[in-house]
């Protein structure tokens, strides 16, 4: 079927199966479908499911013991949800796309009414429910169910909690890309364990992150230290760890 695709498509070679995927979801592809015999559309078609379906593991009872030394991105559905169905291609597209970039988590669903004690268990309460699991932590998505905002959520959250910021140039680029931005300063302290607390709480939320001194913009000014700086539409406030009166 390959080389019968390709021809037909005007590609040389297919280096794998995500490459023939690719020109199957072409342009070209489906001009492809529409045009070829029968019995080739049906078979391309089968495989565009099949390779679609392989970036999304479904996930059993075994998977409560098997999932600790990974991080993942799960879809807890039910089979009559309607927005489970709604749902689902964007879920193949995350899938997609996640192994496409090389992200070390994995993306998969699980029927919670199949399985619902471990379900249950994951603290899923209706359908669908989105959870990043990373270790001894579940994270619920509460965003838009759409392809971007999901990845951009398990990129943050499957990442350091606090990220480091080495230099002026990252702090700029860092700041233009966030409207509210969270930095400590400082060694480290009693403050330090609070807003790392405090961040692996609401990391689903934003970004958090640490830099030296020296690495903050010359108009900042530090009462002292170590320091919790928050950024925000040009301006910036400092909470030091004294309560306020």
């Amino acid at each position: 079927m390959w080389k019968q695709i390709l021809e037909v498509v005007g590609m040389d070679q297919a280096r794998d199966e995500q490459a023939l995927f690719d020109v199957l979801c072409s342009r070209q592809g489906f001009l492809f479908l529409f045009l070829s015999s029968s019995s080739l559309a049906l078979e391309a078609a089968a495989f565009i499911l099949t390779v679609n379906a392989s970036f999304v593991e479904d996930l059993d009872d075994s998977f409560k013991e098997n999932r600790k030394d990974d991080v993942w991105l799960v879809d807890f559905y039910a089979p009559w949800c309607g927005h489970c169905k709604k749902l689902e291609p964007v879920w193949n597209e995350v899938g997609k796309e996640m192994k496409s970039i090389g992200s070390p988590v994995k993306v998969g669903k699980m029927d919670a009414t199949s399985y619902s004690g471990i379900a249950s268990e994951f603290g899923v309460r209706g359908y669908p429910t989105i959870k990043l699991l990373k270790g001894d932590l579940a994270y619920n998505y509460r965003g838009s169910r759409t392809k971007d905002d999901i990845i951009e959520f398990a990129n943050r959250v499957a990442g350091p909690i606090i990220r480091p910021l080495p230099s002026q140039q990252m702090f700029e680029h860092v700041q233009k890309r966030h409207r509210v931005l969270f930095v400590y300063v400082g060694g480290e302290s009693p403050l330090k364990e609070k807003y790392i607390e405090v961040a692996s709480e609401l990391i689903v939320y934003t970004y958090f992150f640490s830099a030296s001194e020296d690495v903050l913009p010359e108009h900042v000014t530090l009462p002292e230290m170590p320091a919790v700086l928050v950024f925000k539409d040009g301006t910036y406030f400092v909470y030091d760890g004294i309560p306020q009166k």
